[in-house]
């Protein structure tokens, strides 16, 4: 089975590497964006077909190694 995980900085975090794009996007002409926040996308394939057992460990995983608590946030998507 194949997941894709989101992993984005909480809102309340400042997201230094978001402003950098979002100035240069107005140095190209693109100044309409009001801001930008950079996150990763993480593909993983379980060998599982159990979505209940997937979500779990694909939670697990991204608590304990694939996302800071502290300062991310993660999304888990299954098909």
């Amino acid at each position: 089975m194949k997941a894709q995980i989101h992993v984005t900085l909480k809102r309340e975090v400042l997201d230094p590497q978001g402003d950098a794009v979002r100035r240069a996007l107005g140095t190209l002409g693109l100044g309409e964006v009001k801001d930008v926040r950079v996150g990763k996308l993480i593909e993983i394939e379980l060998a599982t077909d159990d979505r209940a057992e997937a979500e779990a460990q694909l939670t697990r995983m991204c608590e304990k190694l694939l996302a800071n608590p502290v300062m991310e946030d993660f999304r888990v998507e299954l098909p």
